[in-house]
């Protein structure tokens, strides 16, 4: 099942675009408990995933910041 998958290789886009794709699925219904619950699970690996490219960037961003800002 996909929520057992590492999200560990994944790019920013990668993750974003699963998690796009995991909550039009859990929207949709139609799943049993057990495939939602796996599915939110996933969602919420995607997401941790995400924030952590997110915050990596951010925190490069921020070092960046004082070298190009002269004053």
């Amino acid at each position: 099942m996909a929520s057992e998958q590492s999200t560990t290789g994944l790019s920013y886009e990668q993750a974003r675009d699963e998690l796009a794709d995991v909550v039009r699925r859990l929207e949709a219904g139609g799943t049993s408990l057990e495939d939602s619950l796996a599915l939110w699970g996933r969602g919420e690996a995607l997401a941790a995933r995400c924030q952590t490219w997110l915050d990596g960037a951010r925190e490069r961003l921020d070092a960046a910041r004082p070298a190009a800002d002269p004053g």
